[in-house]
This record gives C-alpha cells, sequence and structure tokens, in this order.
C-alpha cells in the first residue's frame, strides 16, 4: 500500500527518536524495510505473531522485542517490529502504529482524490456526483482552473510524474494524475489575478524545472480558464487538441496554448473529406510529396521573411535571381505565385492540410 520509500522514512524516523532497531513486515510475513540487519532474523516471531494477530491480539512485547499490528481501518496491513530498551517499547510502538495508521489514511485520501479527478477530466461522472464528491473530499466545486498537459518526449518516464507530484501536492486545490501513459495531467487552481500570461509562465517554469531537475524535455499544453469544476473536463479537452495540433503544426514550440492555436486549430478539425476536395484543388492529382526538400525549405523561408525576396536570399546564402527560379517552379507546379499574398496564403494552408492529412494516415 505505502511505497517502501514512505516506509523506510517511518522507521528511520522512529529509530531517529527512540534508538530502537524498527522493521516493517507485510501479512504474508515479509520483511519490506530495516534500519538493521538483525531486524530481519525476526521472520519466525512475525510469522507466529500473524497467526494470533487480530481483534484480540494487535501486539506482542517480550523482554527486548516488540511486534504491533498496524490496520487500514479493521484490516491488518503491516507489522511493526521494535527491538531495544524494554521500558519505551510499548509507547513506541503504539506510537509507531499511530503514524503508520495515518500515513495509511493519508494515502487513501489522496488516491481516492486522484480517481475522482481522472474520473473528472475523462467525463466520467454525472453532474450531482460531481458535487456530491468534491463536497466530501472539501474541494472547491467553485475555483479559478486551468488544465495542463504535459507530454515526455520519452514514453513511460515516472521520473516526470514523480517530480511534478513533489511540486503540487495533491491536496484540495492543485491535482497531478496520469490518465496514460504518455501524458501527466496538472488540474491547476488559480488566483483571481492570475490570467494568461500567467498561465504561460507556469509552462515556462515547469519545463525548465523537468529539463534540469528530471533531465527530461517535455512539451506542455494548457486550456483555457475555468470557473467550477465541472468544466475541468473541457479544459482537459482543450489541452489535449492543443498537444494534438501542435504536434502536426507547430513542431518547434514545446508551450502550446490552446487560445493561441490559430489556423492550426480549424485545420484539425476539419474533415478527410473536404480536406482531400482542397489537396486536389490546389495541388491537383500531383499531392504535396511532388516538391522537394530544397523548394519547401525555400518557400518557408520566403513566409517566414513575409514575402521579402533580397532578405530571404540573404538568409539561404543564394542569389536573387536562383530564389525567384526556385519561387517559379512552385509556380509551374501549381500555378500558385508565391510571391503574392493571396497565393502564399493557398499554398500554406494547403501545406498545412497535406501535413494534417498525414497525421490522420499514421
Amino acid at each position: 500500500m505505502l511505497s517502501n520509500q514512505v516506509l523506510h522514512k517511518a522507521v528511520q524516523s522512529i529509530h531517529s527518536v527512540t534508538g530502537l532497531e524498527s522493521s516493517v513486515w507485510d501479512i504474508q510475513g515479509n520483511c519490506l524495510v530495516a534500519t538493521g540487519e538483525k531486524e530481519r532474523e525476526l521472520e519466525k516471531e512475525v510469522t507466529a505473531f500473524l497467526q494470533h494477530a487480530g481483534d484480540e491480539e494487535k501486539e506482542n512485547v517480550l523482554e527486548n522485542r516488540g511486534l504491533f499490528l498496524v490496520q487500514d481501518v479493521d484490516d491488518p496491513v503491516y507489522v511493526l517490529a521494535l527491538q531495544g530498551e524494554q521500558a519505551i517499547l510499548r509507547v513506541a510502538g503504539g506510537l509507531g502504529v499511530s503514524q503508520l495508521e495515518s500515513l495509511i489514511s493519508a494515502y487513501k485520501e489522496r488516491m481516492d482524490k486522484n480517481r475522482f479527478i481522472q474520473n473528472l477530466i475523462l467525463d466520467n461522472m454525472l453532474l450531482v456526483d460531481i458535487y456530491n464528491q468534491a463536497k466530501k473530499m472539501r474541494i472547491p466545486a467553485e475555483q479559478r482552473r486551468a488544465v495542463f498537459m504535459i507530454e515526455p518526449k520519452n514514453e513511460n518516464d515516472n521520473l516526470v510524474l514523480e517530480t511534478m507530484r513533489g511540486l503540487y501536492a495533491t491536496g484540495s486545490k492543485d491535482f497531478v494524475t496520469a490518465v496514460d501513459e504518455k501524458h501527466i495531467i496538472l488540474v491547476k487552481a488559480l488566483e483571481m489575478t492570475e490570467d494568461y500570461p500567467a498561465l504561460n509562465h507556469i509552462a515556462r517554469v515547469l519545463v525548465d524545472t523537468l529539463n534540469m531537475e528530471a533531465m527530461v524535455d517535455v512539451r506542455i499544453a494548457f486550456s483555457t480558464i475555468v470557473d467550477e469544476l465541472k468544466d475541468v473536463s473541457r479544459s482537459y479537452k482543450e489541452a489535449q487538441m492543443a498537444l494534438e495540433v501542435g504536434r502536426v503544426f507547430y513542431t518547434d514550440k514545446n508551450i502550446l496554448a490552446y487560445n493561441e492555436l490559430g489556423i492550426g486549430r480549424l485545420i484539425h478539425q476539419l474533415p478527410p473529406s473536404l480536406c482531400e476536395m482542397f489537396l486536389k484543388e490546389v495541388f491537383e492529382y500531383e499531392g504535396a510529396q511532388q516538391f522537394e526538400e530544397e523548394e519547401l525549405t525555400t518557400v518557408f523561408t520566403f513566409f517566414d521573411n513575409n514575402l521579402n525576396i533580397s532578405e530571404t536570399a540573404r538568409q539561404l546564402y543564394i542569389h536573387r535571381n536562383t530564389l525567384v527560379y526556385r519561387l517559379e517552379k512552385i509556380q509551374k507546379k501549381t500555378g500558385l505565385d508565391v510571391r503574392v499574398f493571396e497565393d502564399a496564403l493557398t499554398f500554406k494552408i494547403a501545406m498545412m492540410v497535406a501535413d494534417h492529412m498525414k497525421n490522420i494516415e499514421r
């Protein structure tokens, strides 16, 4: 139930305060953590204790050894074993059991909230259940929130999830969870003064922190701001779409805002049939694959420089006439003179639509 890291920290705390050697065993009689090697020699005593442990026997204290049952409500989950000075064994055992049971309770509460947030963002709950469960867990229903979706470049990177949970411990305001192996979700509570520049700043800090502390490159998308808990599922879908659109159209960006996706969002929502019709109209039957890499590099650099021939030629280290020749090659293939704004816009949109179709076909 509790991680070995948490259990190890607990027994080390008991040992440092009481001076007693401490260990925790599961209900199958396996030693999980211990402060000393001698503690692991108690297997027979722990196994015998477990055979009789329950309502009638929750502890067994002898000369210099004490065994104490740790329960989750009424169910046995661990045995705490202490060795040392007999005078303090019983008191130390009682405090140790109380500490471990408090940790179990806190863990269960966190897991309950984690399941609640997962069901909330996946839209698996009725409206009445959202408000009822939120009230029981003391989660504010009316609170400004935004959803951040973090996508590590390498899948199954558990270090990102653990780092995020360290930064935003799950409580009544901020929540960190995962609904699949590829993404980590942060549901962030916001102050009234925090707006979209603040969200962009949070995303930037997360990118830098995860890069430095977890040594992981990530892309982060965030949603619009919502005022009620019931709308968090919509925010999740917005962040998800922002990542998808960015993956296709804005590959050079590692921070994506749903409200700044521009024309990419429109193209992403076009049906395939309409996309195919548009591509045939612009490129006829040759398709976007008819262009050489050199031609595409040239035309996109031309767009980046606002259709400025001189600046584009300078950046590409070519003569103006060479640039004009390459642009005219595109005109011969498509009938579009990309030196003219309207034709340039048509070509740019057509290439984005072609990227969208490639993504659909994967």
